[in-house]
């Protein structure tokens, strides 16, 4: 153990991943180089270097997080997050065929596990323990106002425009809401962490544990940076396996599944850290964390595969089937009616749980 109680590997997993990345490359054996069996081998070593280092980074975000404090640890972590799913689902979308519904379904599943199934599991947990817990309702309303706006314009609204085929924008539709997306964002992050700085920090005060030298904020600053680039690196890598098995063993709802998988993976260490934040009575900063991520996902994950399929040229559907449009829209719902008090029960927790739960079973039967 080394520093703050942390393991040899979270200072060397970073390092491994970058040095793995950049080693596939020089070996010429990248997505479709080398032979058969080659791939799968660097492919699936490639994916669980990615899995672990996944963790790694995220908590080295989280010591960052702690020493900068809130609401900036919070975008620390968001940041973290998104730019992994951004890599992975570019990534998946250059691979291969053309697959014009993975980044929709990546978005989605994205939305639907934070508001439903990572929001459930800390009111229902944190409700247990405390019975009651407070949140800051204007900060929870501005999350809330945000996500259904982009929700609506990126997800439900392509379903409903004329100029091309249902679920699809055009060009300058594409490039209007992208560009859109990123300002309300951008806005968001302007009003969090400046103007209305006091409306998302819970007003009690948590001890929070000092570092040593040895686990100094730059340490953990340049390993996450490390690791973001070698999980960017291999994201391509894992990309071309997932895809590739998946049509070898012809999965239908293959794109869904996929979604799903990228958003749990990914998530997956965040949704630890809102959990434990609300288990600790600090619900707000657990909700910032999970809602911050749907927020971001939507925010910036569109505007960056936009990007990706406006200059490749593959075709983007964003606009979602009727059934997922319903899910969406009763997870939304039921976040406006968990954030309208100020405060929460476990009750209110396993409403969000139901609708998770229907979420994963309608994945395998439609």
């Amino acid at each position: 153990m080394t520093g703050y109680g942390r393991s040899v590997s979270s200072y060397t997993m970073p390092l491994a991943a970058l040095a793995m990345a950049l080693a596939v490359r020089a070996s010429g054996l990248s997505v479709d180089g080398g032979a058969l069996n080659a791939r799968i081998l660097v492919g699936a070593l490639s994916s669980a270097i990615m899995f672990t280092t996944i963790f790694v980074v995220l908590d080295h975000a989280e010591a960052v997080a702690r020493r900068v404090g809130e609401p900036y640890g919070t975008l620390v972590l968001t940041f973290a997050v998104t730019a992994i799913e951004v890599s992975i689902v570019v990534s998946m979308m250059l691979h291969g065929a053309n697959n014009p519904t993975l980044a929709r379904e990546s978005v989605f599943s994205t939305v639907m596990i934070t508001s439903t199934g990572v929001v459930g599991i800390c009111l229902t947990l944190g409700g247990w323990r405390y019975r009651k817990q407070e949140i800051v309702r204007q900060g929870t309303s501005a999350y809330l106002s945000v996500l259904i706006a982009l929700t609506v314009m990126t997800l439900i609204l392509p379903t409903y425009t004329r100029a091309t085929d249902p679920g699809t924008f055009s060009a300058t539709q594409l490039g209007f809401v992208s560009v859109l997306s990123v300002l309300l964002y951008a806005g968001f992050v302007f009003a969090q962490t400046v103007r209305h700085r006091e409306d998302f920090v819970q007003g009690q005060a948590h001890d929070v544990p000092m570092r040593t030298a040895s686990d100094s904020i730059s340490i953990s600053a340049l390993l996450l940076l490390c690791g973001l680039i070698g999980i960017v690196l291999l994201a391509e890598q894992v990309a071309a396996s997932v895809e590739d098995a998946l049509a070898a063993y012809q999965v239908t709802q293959a794109d869904s599944i996929v979604g799903a998988l990228i958003a749990g993976l990914v998530l997956m260490p965040e949704a630890i850290s809102a959990v434990r934040a609300s288990l600790n009575n600090e619900l707000q900063r657990g909700l910032n964390v999970a809602m911050g991520s749907a927020c971001a996902t939507i925010g910036l994950t569109i505007p960056a595969v936009a990007a990706a399929s406006l200059l490749t040229g593959r075709g983007l559907t964003l606009g979602l089937p009727p059934a997922d449009a319903v899910l969406l829209i009763l997870a939304l719902l039921i976040c406006t009616v968990s954030f309208g008090t100020e405060r929460t029960t476990f009750l209110t927790g396993m409403v969000h749980i139901v609708v998770f739960f229907t979420y994963v079973f309608l994945i395998f039967v439609p």
